[in-house]
């Protein structure tokens, strides 16, 4: 079937730009057109209803793609490490509320064996075919990491990637993503095989000096994960992890935008700094989008204190209750460009883990959209074309 959308404004090629048109086939975009483009939106629009039985009006707001979350350990109660098949199903829904359309389950420390089935879950939840968010596949948070920068992670269960390690956690379904702290023993070696099979690399966790982050970018890493949290801080003599994410363009650094985890004015300096290089990611857990104060996380109890925040028994943060639309709302109130903080919802974090096909409005790509307010709340999504989520539904 064919539908036409159109829009008072656009999000299309890193600009906000309209007003516009996009022609949907099935599940795919099959054209945009839009005022700074060449050719006339209206006469897009005329071209476009020739055989297209179902056009959708826009009255106000921002037609986006879909977002892409890359680092989110739980939601609605439920910990992605023990999610069951009816677990997946209810979450891929409930995430389109929150204009996630793509997402990467992330599984924090244990042991190879353990991550490795789970990782076998994540892959069987990702083929079967539900009306809701994409699976991109894992993010494996561990277990190669610091013990010096645990934080929420077990330390007991850290251990050095060596080839044996690899062995058992590749063997099966292979991860999207893999953090891992780049100054333990076998690291660079671990980051080259992991980049060669075709998994993004992304630093976190970690003591590492600038020149350690420098030679594991060398050898493929390509993502900083939560950058300056739980890694060696920025400093004027040794940049630390962070200072090296900030200034290697080779990687891109994911950040909490709920405004704890990262100030407002650092909100600012880290897209400035890094513009174009920024994942805005949740690293939610089980607790975001429900109202109970205790849930799990890798198998300890999370509660959240007197402002929301998860943490361990023994106070330590334990991930965030942010969704990825508020994370927008966030970081355009810090002041950063609207178009840059859609930049790192959707294209980047696609492209990251090399899903062209996602995160743009472009001939060719998926159809997975989002239509915004002017305030940047949500008011309807799709997914391959099919409305899954609209104004009614998201505020029954």
């Amino acid at each position: 079937m064919t539908t036409i959308v159109t829009a008072p404004r656009l999000f299309v090629g890193g600009r906000l730009t309209g007003p516009g048109v996009v022609t949907l086939e099935g599940d795919r975009i099959r054209t945009v057109t839009h005022a700074e483009a060449d050719g006339d939106p209206a006469a897009g629009r005329q071209a476009a209803r020739r055989g297209a039985p179902h056009e959708i009006a826009l009255p106000d707001g921002v037609l986006t793609p879909g977002l892409v979350d890359l680092q989110i350990n739980g939601a609605f109660g439920v910990d992605f490490a023990d999610a069951q098949p009816h677990d997946w199903r209810t979450i891929r829904a409930a995430l389109l509320r929150s204009a996630v359309t793509a997402f990467a389950p992330t599984l924090i420390t244990a042991t190879p064996a353990r991550l490795a089935a789970s990782l076998a879950d994540v892959d069987a939840a990702a083929r079967e075919q539900v009306h809701g968010a994409r699976i991109l596949g894992a993010h494996v948070e561990g277990p190669f990491l610091s013990p010096d920068y645990h934080g929420a992670h077990d330390p007991s269960l850290m251990r050095d990637p060596t080839p044996e390690a690899l062995d058992v956690l590749l063997r099966g379904p292979m991860p999207a993503i893999v953090t891992l702290a780049p100054e333990r023993r076998h690291a660079l070696d671990a980051i080259e095989r992991l980049t060669a099979a075709g998994v993004l690399v992304s630093l976190g966790h970690t003591a590492a000096t600038a020149a350690q982050v420098h030679a594991a970018a060398d050898a493929g890493a390509r993502m900083v994960t939560h950058v300056f949290n739980a890694q060696r801080p920025l400093g004027h003599r040794e940049p630390g992890t962070a200072g090296a994410a900030l200034t290697d363009p080779r990687l891109t650094v994911g950040m909490i935008a709920d405004l704890q985890h990262i100030a407002a004015e650092i909100v600012a300096l880290i897209f400035r700094a890094a513009a174009g290089g920024v994942v805005l990611v949740t690293d939610a857990v089980a607790a975001m989008g429900i109202s109970r104060d205790r849930t799990v996380l890798g198998g300890s109890e999370v509660y959240l204190d007197d402002e929301g925040l998860p943490r361990r028994a023994d106070g330590t943060i334990a991930g965030s209750v942010l969704t990825l639309d508020q994370a927008v709302r966030n970081a355009v109130a810090c002041g950063v460009d609207p178009a840059l903080v859609l930049d790192a919802v959707t294209r980047t974090p696609a492209d990251l883990v090399g899903r062209p096909d996602l995160g743009r409005l472009t001939p060719g790509a998926r159809a997975d959209l989002v239509w915004w307010s002017d305030d940047w709340y949500v008011r309807a999504v799709w997914v391959g074309g099919v409305p899954l989520l609209d104004a009614a539904s998201r505020s029954a």
